[in-house]
């Protein structure tokens, strides 16, 4: 991240320059014209000119170029919309090569659902040489249900893609019905699919709200009926809000099977003529499979259905079954005809799971392996919510959960200084933008100083005399400009340094502290990922502008502004009086304004969190928008979002403008009024005019500059809030603190593992209890699996006296694959890589280890991702191994290999296994049921089976029975 954020500063600096001459080139326009200007008009003047005509033609010019150089100032503002403006033209303007909104194309009006895949070719076009489909032919009749069966990145899922138009094919066509799919209406031909893909993917809305992301509009009665289909409706209804229950980011508040349920059941209320199951039951338990299963099953009824597939008992009944192999159909048929062929793929995928799921516990071998403190976590949900155990750890019951979330709502106020301080480690920047912005902010009253003094010249009755002074206040403005260019130039590249350096600085330690963040935070809906990423963008933006630009200001406001008022008040300081206490209305009207802007900026920062929160998860999860036609649903949220904020920002915007309007009204009041007085003061002989005109246009240039000033309110009144949003961060304790020096921190452990007593809830639902009195024990270097859903002791120590961090760093997490090279090192990589199965498909990509994964391995299908994170984890060599369904996504074949891997790697190792396929379990020393947060039973494979159909185990293992797979336990 910090290498990442060098190219900005670089950036930042290069323009740090170029901005200042630019900026200089506004403030040259009045010394060097007013030089010019003198110049010519006293070489040029006769007795015939008087001097009120001079300042008649003078003042007026002199003002204008004033305000002209403070509108100018601005133009960054137009520079920087401008240049965003094109970014976003170009993303408004570019049509895409299949267009969902593009209404032209054929419709079907009785859809009968035969597909067909004819002689299809088809590359991805971020990999265009690594070709998918080759020859690629498929028949798929109407009301029928095709399984696709093959290994990982054989292209099942690709089927899919290709038929909801994702991606065009190559060559060959994809025909609906007789008719090629290219020429039909793409909204309406994914209107007729209902997709329930491998990861499910939810938005931060209510549970209802996703379902409806199925048929927009449904009622409640149908929202229910699909929940009761896909077995969602009892979990839900347990739930405090029931179906308004909010799901937070990506559904992070649900469980990987409850995730899924809802998946199946927005899929369900959708009602379409064609099925695409992709994977729709990989992550429900047992008696959840077996319920949602046959509601699937009844869903597919007289539905063209494409089922895909790892775990082959899924498929068996299916009407036709096509085997995938390097991109072609190898094999056809139903389960019947195909495991005839004894030699055929599929019977061979058939034989290998039946095999593993024969394999009896005394026959694993398990060589021994060299052992190193650490511990694995391997997780085979997306989203699972075992991580957030450790929020638990600070507090054994669900009420001081709820303390904690309102801790987190004590707000820091806002410190400039703080801000400042964090500026230190550039100090030299500091004194040296300082000096320029305090020299720079004299030239304005020396400027207006030295034109007073002229205007005085022109009274003078002496024509040679007139010459002789002029030619001395031109070189005086001449001056002035050289000096204003040299100290702007260093103003303004020095605080470009500063901001720079300190944005750089605020999100390195912005990120730093979150990520020690307990994961209970980031349940919270106003830290989801969009939210968070935000503020990285946002607010380091407004802080860069806060202290590269608007402190700048401030300090050359401030200088001005003494400078000017002690000229003033050693000029004529009766007058300077009166010209300085009318300053203060013109200040509370600003002051007015800048309150009104900143209730803007609170409603408009808070829009603009909901609408990048929305922005991030549309565009995260925009295969599954896609696949339902929700770009308008999105709009439509993103719309209701910025309504009330928008409202009230129109109302405050006029109120504001009155303050405006109001200031510079008493403005000019306070000119006539100086005038007026000054004219007393000159009638009664106290001052003389060339001291009228000295003071006056002193002071009332300094006028111009508070207004300038007061136009930075709206960037102050962001300001104020973004270093309180900045500070929350860096000031909040995480409620596990990975840097507590007072804690225990092993230098091995041997993996002796105790829960005891163990109360849990979730702190953005503490009314749900999770685990109740749970107490459970696993033996060092035993493995025990965890089965159903599931003070903890490592070593007979509690893992809270434990250091956070030293524990932390054995620990190996398998989740989601990120977007950066595949390469880490070299041979540990390539070993662990063949040890996962995963070195054969890397190698077959042009660019090996070094292919790029896309945004959450996106290039990768989902058993290539789970490889590739376990080849992550294995790296690790752990003392603690954490396995949540390994497996969950890998094929036959690669299943029994990785397996194989990790049974190894399970040696002498304490190894905690969460799964809902039995087979993955049975090799495990101890199975533990779990039912409502506590063991119900537990003990090894054949001691649970002994217990008979009184058993909690064995009931499981029936449904899985019933299912067709009783191998696992014959």
């Amino acid at each position: 991240f910090s290498k990442a954020s060098e190219g900005s500063v670089k950036l930042g600096l290069r323009q740090g320059l170029p901005k200042g001459l630019a900026m200089e080139a506004t403030v040259l326009c009045l010394p060097f014209g007013l030089s010019w200007h003198i110049m010519v008009v006293g070489w040029s003047c006769t007795m015939v000119i008087k001097a009120e005509r001079f300042m008649l033609s003078t003042l007026p010019i002199t003002f204008g170029g004033m305000a002209l150089g403070s509108a100018l100032s601005n133009l960054k503002y137009f520079s920087e919309a401008s240049s965003a403006g094109e970014r976003i033209s170009e993303v408004m303007k570019r049509v895409p090569v299949i267009d969902p909104e593009n209404m032209e194309g054929n419709t079907i009006q009785n859809l009968e659902g035969n597909i067909e895949f004819t002689h299809v070719e088809f590359a991805y076009p971020s990999r265009p040489e690594n070709i998918i489909f080759r020859d690629f032919s498929l028949t798929i009749p109407s009301g029928k249900t095709l399984a696709l069966v093959g290994g990982s990145g054989s292209g099942k899922s690709t089927v899919i893609w290709l038929l909801q138009r994702f991606y065009n094919p190559l060559s060959g066509e994809i025909l609906l019905d007789g008719i090629a799919i290219s020429k039909l209406q793409i909204k309406w031909l994914r209107s007729q699919m209902g997709l329930v893909s491998q990861e499910p993917t939810l938005f931060a809305t209510s549970i209802k709200e996703n379902i409806l992301f199925g048929k927009e509009d449904a009622k409640m009665e149908e929202v229910i009926e699909a929940a009761k289909a896909s077995n969602a409706h009892n979990f839900i209804s347990q739930l405090p809000q029931g179906y308004n229950t909010q799901v937070g980011d990506r559904g992070i508040q649900l469980s990987g099977g409850q995730k899924q349920r809802i998946a199946i059941a927005r899929a369900i209320i959708k009602a379409p003529r064609i099925l695409l199951l992709d994977e729709a039951t990989s992550a429900l338990d047992s008696e959840s499979e077996k319920i949602v299963q046959e509601a699937l099953d009844r869903a597919s009824i007289d539905r063209t259905t494409i089922i895909i597939a790892h775990r082959l008992s899924t498929i068996r009944h299916a009407y036709n079954i096509a085997v995938i192999w390097n991109g072609q159909v190898i094999e056809t048929g139903n389960h019947e005809e195909l495991i005839q062929s004894e030699d055929g793929l599929y019977t061979s995928l058939v034989n290998l799971q039946k095999s593993e799921k024969q394999k009896p516990t005394d026959q694993v071998k398990k060589p021994e392996i060299q052992i190193t403190s650490s511990i694995l976590i391997m997780d085979g949900n997306s989203a699972s919510s075992h991580p957030s155990l450790s929020k638990a750890s600070r507090s054994s019951s669900a009420r001081s959960m709820a303390a904690v979330v309102l801790d987190d709502q004590k707000i820091p106020v806002p410190s400039f200084r703080r801000l400042i301080a964090l500026n230190m480690p550039e100090w030299k920047q500091v004194i040296t933008g300082c000096i320029s912005a305090i020299l720079s902010g004299a030239v304005q009253p020396a400027c207006s100083f030295t034109m007073g003094s002229m205007v005085w010249v022109y009274f003078l009755q002496d024509h040679e005399e007139i010459k002789a002074k002029i030619r001395i206040y031109a070189f005086c403005f001449l001056g002035l400009a050289v000096f204003s260019l040299s100290v702007n130039v260093s103003q303004h590249y020095n605080f470009a340094f500063m901001g720079e350096y300190l944005t750089k600085r605020i999100r390195e330690k912005m990120l730093s502290n979150i990520l020690t963040f307990e994961v209970g935070w980031f349940d919270q809906d106003q830290n989801s990922s969009g939210s968070v990423c935000s503020r990285f963008a946002n607010d380091a933006n407004v802080v860069r502008s806060l202290v590269g630009d608007q402190m700048a200001l401030i300090v050359q406001t401030c200088s001005a502004i003494i400078i000017a008022f002690t000229m003033g008040l050693i000029i004529a300081w009766r007058l300077a009086l009166v010209v300085i206490a009318s300053q203060p209305l013109t200040i509370v009207c600003f002051f007015t304004r800048r309150t009104l802007l900143k209730a803007m900026s609170e409603k408009a920062g808070k829009a603009q969190d909901d609408s990048s929160k929305l922005a991030a998860d549309a565009v995260s999860n925009h295969r599954t928008i896609t696949s339902f036609s929700s770009q308008e649903r999105i709009l439509n949220m993103l719309t209701k979002t910025q309504e009330a904020p928008e409202r009230e920002s129109i109302r405050q915007s006029w109120y504001a403008g009155i303050a405006l309007a109001a200031s510079q009204f008493f403005t000019k009041c306070a000119w006539a009024l100086d005038f007026w007085y000054g004219g007393k003061l000159i009638s009664q002989g106290q001052i003389t005019s060339k001291e009228l005109f000295e003071t006056f246009l002193v002071l009332i240039s300094i006028g111009r500059v508070i207004a300038d000033a007061g136009s930075i309110t709206t960037d102050l009144a962001k300001g104020s809030d973004t270093i309180r949003s900045v500070f929350t961060i860096l000031d909040r304790q995480t409620r596990i603190e990975p840097e507590d020096m007072e804690s225990y921190q092993p230098r091995q452990i041997t993996g002796h593992v105790e829960f005891c007593r163990v109360d849990f809830a979730y702190p953005e639902r503490p009314d749900v209890i999770i685990l109740k009195d749970f107490s459970f024990k696993i033996e060092a270097g035993k493995s025990t699996a965890l089965f159903g859903q599931s003070v903890v002791k490592i070593d007979g120590r509690d893992v809270r006296s434990y250091h956070l961090r030293a524990l932390r760093k054995q620990i190996a997490l398998r989740e989601y694959v990120y977007g950066i090279s595949l390469e880490m090192s070299e041979t540990e990589v390539v070993e662990a890589a063949r040890a996962a199965n995963a070195h054969d498909f890397i190698m077959a990509f042009k660019d090996g280890y070094h292919t790029w994964c896309g945004d959450k391995g996106m290039q990768l299908s989902g058993g290539q991702k789970q490889r590739v994170a376990i080849a992550r984890a294995i790296l690790r060599n752990p003392t603690l191994l954490l396995l949540d369904e390994a497996t969950s996504a890998l094929d036959s074949q690669s299943e029994e290999v990785v397996q194989d891997a990790l049974e190894r790697l399970m040696v002498g190792r304490t190894t905690l296994m969460i799964a809902h396929r039995l087979s993955t379990i049975q090799a495990c020393d101890m199975i533990a049921v779990l039912d409502r947060g506590k063991v119900v039973e537990k003990g090894s494979h054949s001691s649970l089976l002994a217990k008979g159909p009184a058993g909690a185990y064995y009931s499981l293992v029936n449904l899985q029975r019933a299912s067709s797979i009783s191998e696992c336990i014959e």
